[in-house]
């Protein structure tokens, strides 16, 4: 069972890692992340590959939390506090009432990463996803369709940043992810790896219904706006998600969602045909 620390001081140098929240969000947590609420919580604890470190939990939440503390490991900490001591240690009113202190696996590259797939994979290439909400979407779309990975440049935001974690429901603790080097061809580094890559794109060529899959796939992303890079667009295969007369624009976490539906769908079908 793991230990219970009573906390009533919101100075309290044992959850220093909880203070200021949002701060700390933006100035980073050397090798280290907050995952919040009940359904990350879970995740963090039977699924991820990071480890926990500690738990900040409200004292109304704590009795119905007995399924969950129980998988908690017994070196773990799980500190208890009332509701406003914890909203003072943080800076602002966690409704939720359930924090977590994580600890960053490594992050393998990009290449190293494509290494480790089977000979049928989807993937999602994300470059310049600078919205945490974003990412998170992804994420969760990643994991909801069996993408086998994620990769990022280095322009997307961290997909370990607490709100991105949230917005995953805890996608982004499990799907594999990686992130591309700034002097690395994305375009190149797929095709070395088998992967036909597929630019979503507003003015794409292919319509996304007529797309076939192949065994390696990926998903290129672009910020919203000014899109995919002419240079990546120039060198894939672009597709298109036909709208309404008049609109052309869908958001980025919408779009992978959309076009990771029809691709594992698609697998699927060419599956069942070989059998």
């Amino acid at each position: 069972m793991a230990e219970i620390i009573d906390i009533d001081d919101p100075g309290d140098a044992r959850i220093a890692a909880y203070r200021d929240v949002r701060e700390r969000d933006l100035v980073g947590r050397q090798g280290h992340f907050v995952a919040e609420g009940e359904v990350v919580l879970r995740v963090l604890l039977t699924r991820a590959v990071h480890r926990t470190c500690s738990l900040l939990v409200t004292a109304k939440r704590f009795d119905n939390l007995g399924h969950l503390l129980a998988l908690v490991p017994a070196a773990v900490p799980v500190y208890r506090a009332s509701s406003a001591v914890m909203d003072a240690i943080v800076g602002f009113h966690i409704h939720r009432g359930i924090l977590a202190l994580g600890e960053r696996a490594p992050m393998p590259g990009a290449a190293e990463l494509l290494d480790q797939l089977p000979e049928e994979a989807l993937v999602v290439v994300g470059l310049g996803i600078a919205n945490h909400d974003n990412v998170g979407g992804i994420f969760r779309n990643a994991a909801a369709f069996g993408a086998a990975g994620v990769l990022l440049d280095g322009a997307s935001c961290d997909p370990l940043y607490r709100k991105a974690i949230r917005v995953s429901v805890g996608a982004s603790l499990i799907v594999p992810s990686a992130r591309i080097g700034a002097s690395e061809d994305v375009v190149a580094l797929l095709e070395r790896h088998g992967f036909l890559p597929f630019a979503l794109s507003p003015s794409g060529a292919t319509p996304l219904a007529q797309l076939a899959r192949p065994a390696r796939a990926a998903i290129l992303l672009g910020t919203e706006g000014p899109g995919l890079p002419a240079g990546v667009m120039a060198r894939a295969r672009t597709v298109t998600i036909p709208m309404a007369q008049g609109f052309d624009s869908l958001n980025v976490a919408t779009t992978s969602g959309i076009a990771l539906y029809h691709l594992s769908q698609a697998a699927t079908r060419i599956r069942r045909a070989g059998d």
